[in-house]
């Protein structure tokens, strides 16, 4: 059943970016009878006041947060029931859990688009449709199973496209697997798709995987996807004569790209470095504030917004903003930590069992593929535009990719097998700095042995 358009909807965040974003992305969604709220207080003065449909707040936000504003609803006979959906960075599996538990109707975790939150709000008003992906039927034809991998529009995600190009090209014929790959709209829809079983294999964060491994998702780490390859643009705002990069900083806005990602890491060590005291709004104080917006918008929300003092991002998203005078170089992420992982190659574990040929076989063409792409760095360039910019939306073009792979520590794809050392360096940070995640049996989460066979 289709929700009504004109329903009126409360929206509660305490970032001005994110109210525009929301009104943007509900707009692109249909719906455009909106009331804005500044945190969970004034949610709930809106709220009385306006009588709404829907309510879709921010979690992290000073006075009351997005979880004491649904919990104070909940007690009110009167919106006992008022559809209430949490659009949060809070993008773990453990808040995803606190927020059904609480009474809410639904999650969309930062960063989303138009058809996630609108399937959302389907979901709210209809809380008894079965919307779950159910895990597909895998063809076998000829010996070869069917394996669908899943990625985003980032260059990290190359080694993937080279295997395609070159099976499509005859270089290389698998054996044991047809691919077929999914390009997603964010790394939201592949956590579902991985959680779901509904995606055999993906290139993902790392601490994304791995926080889906602590809630029993049934999937391994098989492979590095890539290592290096992020950097932090600097607003070009910043003048050295007025300002100390701890002075410019603080107060500021960063945008992230998920909250569970490396690039969160080593923003939050580079900025405690400085001094300073970065998270998001909440019982603890800050000083720079974290934001999590798609990667593709981080340049055009700082060059609009001088509250946003820098961001940190993918590859070729950060050589484009750096050329077009957007900002400057901060740093690579290879230059605070040489050669770190940063996406992996995620599997279900179903698949592993049944075809652990096939399984290798892609294992080990991924690994003689990086070794591809970096003997022919020219070749490289044009097989990433043609597989990342297919519609040319992104406005890419070789040039743009020589660069980026001609920069000092750039992405690497070589020397991609797993290294548990490197990951314990993450969820520890992560976990004991950072207060995010939980600790995982990294012996039990890695399958190592198809890249050691490699």
């Amino acid at each position: 059943m289709a929700v009504d358009p004109n329903i009126k909807i409360v929206i509660a965040d305490d970032s001005g970016t994110m109210r525009i974003m929301f009104k943007q992305i509900l707009g692109k969604a249909g719906f455009e009878n909106l009331v804005l709220a500044v945190n969970g207080a004034d949610g709930i003065e809106k709220v009385k006041a306006e009588k709404p449909d829907l309510v879709i707040s921010d979690w992290n936000m000073p006075q009351m947060d997005g979880l004491e504003f649904l919990q104070a609803l909940r007690k009110m006979d009167e919106f006992k029931d008022l559809p209430f959906i949490m659009a949060t960075a809070q993008s773990d599996k453990g808040q995803q859990i606190a927020i059904m538990e609480a009474g809410g109707s639904g999650h969309v975790p930062k960063p989303f688009d138009e058809t996630q939150i609108a399937k959302a709000i389907e979901k709210a008003f209809n809380p008894e449709a079965d919307d779950t992906p159910k895990p597909k039927e895998r063809s076998v034809m000829g010996g070869k199973v069917e394996l669908n991998v899943a990625h985003i529009q980032i260059t990290d995600h190359l080694a993937l496209g080279a295997l395609k190009h070159r099976i499509e090209q005859g270089d290389v014929e698998p054996e044991n697997f047809d691919l077929t790959t999914s390009l997603m709209a964010g790394w939201n829809p592949i956590q579902e798709g991985l959680e779901s079983g509904e995606i055999d294999c993906a290139f993902v964060l790392t601490p994304i995987a791995m926080d889906l491994f602590a809630y029993e998702s049934p999937i391994k780490l098989v492979l590095f996807a890539h290592k290096n390859g992020s950097t932090f643009v600097r607003s070009r705002h910043y003048d050295h004569r007025f300002d100390s990069l701890q002075s410019f900083y603080k107060y500021k806005v960063v945008d992230i790209p998920h909250k569970m990602s490396v690039h969160h890491m080593l923003a939050h060590q580079f900025l405690k470095e400085l001094g300073l005291k970065p998270g998001v709004p909440g019982k603890q104080a800050i000083n720079v504030r974290f934001e999590v917006v798609p990667p593709i918008k981080m340049p055009g929300i700082m060059k609009e917004n001088e509250d946003v003092a820098g961001f940190m991002v993918a590859e070729p998203i950060a050589t484009k903003a750096i050329a077009g005078e957007i900002g400057n170089l901060e740093f690579y992420s290879a230059s605070r930590w040489e050669n770190h992982p940063c996406c992996i190659v995620a599997m279900q574990e179903e698949f592993i069992h049944k075809y652990p040929e096939a399984a290798q076989e892609f294992v080990s063409l991924l690994i003689d593929t990086g070794e591809y792409i970096e003997n022919d760095k020219v070749r490289a360039a044009n097989i990433a535009v043609e597989f990342l910019d297919p519609e040319g939306k992104m406005g890419l073009n070789p040039e743009v990719l020589k660069n980026v792979f001609s920069q000092p520590q750039s992405i690497r794809w070589d020397g991609l097998a797993p290294n548990i050392e490197e990951l314990d360096k993450i969820q520890k940070y992560m976990h004991d700095v950072m207060e995010i995640g939980r600790i995982i049996d990294l012996e039990q989460f890695v399958e190592a042995s198809f890249a050691n066979n490699a």
